[in-house]
């Protein structure tokens, strides 16, 4: 059960939509809220800033990486007192938290504490990505020790729940967490198990149903044929989902980089958030 969600806050619109999003479940949960801001020290103390102040040689330079902390500090505070005020205005318990390191890092540390991590697809420094997955999003979401939901720039009002299932330890995580919301927020639940042998599939969905009935959930189930990241984002806009749980990373990073990952595809193509069960 959720009791404490940890929202990553920065000032980009992402951000500012898992924040909502946040508040939502907050409220449907009963939840209490801890917004954590941090100060990049990659920004402050980036190789970049001492290589001009090397090479210039001028003494102005050498006070850099002080002030700038000290700016980035103050905007920090001033993000978090917004996301206070935010939630005391819709009657929220909400705690902040101002910390100054390596963003992923920090945000996987303070996870050990929540049940659920929030944080927005892409961060303040999204025009100069060049994929389409944040690296602090996709860092946490391969790292950190809690549930995360990372959310695009743009969602709606949770109706919709989604699961992609096919069977793993994961996955059979992934399910428990979407049937407790679906329960917890009276939302339908559709699950997916894409497979290219049917009876394998049908044997697959056939766990699901076993495990969903107990729940009494409002659930439907479809059998996918084909490539299981094409078919889950076609399944996603098909039935407009709002939330899909999925499995997080299977496996270790350089498998795949030669194989691909069907998580890290729907990350980057999904239009609706995504819950990540370890």
């Amino acid at each position: 059960m959720i009791r404490t969600i940890l929202v990553g806050i920065d000032t980009s619109a992402h951000s500012r939509n898992a924040q909502a999003l946040a508040f939502n479940l907050a409220r449907r949960f009963k939840a209490t809220l801890h917004g954590l801001h941090v100060v990049d020290i990659v920004s402050i103390e980036g190789s970049f800033f001492h290589d001009i102040s090397g090479s210039l040689g001028l003494e102005p330079y050498l006070d850099f990486s002080s002030k700038m902390r000290e700016v980035l500090t103050e905007r920090g505070r001033a993000v978090l007192d917004e996301f206070r005020a935010a939630a005391e205005r819709e009657n929220l318990t909400a705690e902040t938290i101002l910390d100054i390191g390596i963003v992923a890092n920090q945000i996987c540390e303070r996870a050990k504490i929540a049940d659920l991590v929030m944080i927005g697809h892409h961060g303040v420094n999204e025009r100069f990505s060049t994929g389409l997955l944040g690296s602090t999003a996709e860092s946490v979401a391969r790292k950190s020790p809690r549930p995360v939901i990372i959310s695009p720039r743009e969602a709606r009002e949770i109706r919709q729940l989604a699961l992609a299932y096919d069977g793993s330890e994961r996955a059979a995580r992934a399910m428990r967490a979407a049937a407790e919301f679906s329960v917890e927020i009276g939302a339908p639940l559709a699950v997916a198990t894409v497979a290219r042998d049917p009876k394998l599939g049908e044997r697959v969905l056939g766990e699901a149903r076993a495990y969903l009935d107990g729940y009494g959930a409002k659930t439907s189930f479809e059998l996918l044929a084909g490539h299981a990241h094409e078919e889950i984002i076609a399944f996603l806009k098909r039935i407009e989902a709002d939330l899909l749980f999925i499995g997080a990373y299977g496996h270790r990073r350089i498998i795949e980089m030669v194989l691909g990952s069907t998580t890290e595809y729907v990350l980057r193509n999904s239009l609706c958030p995504v819950f990540l069960s370890r």
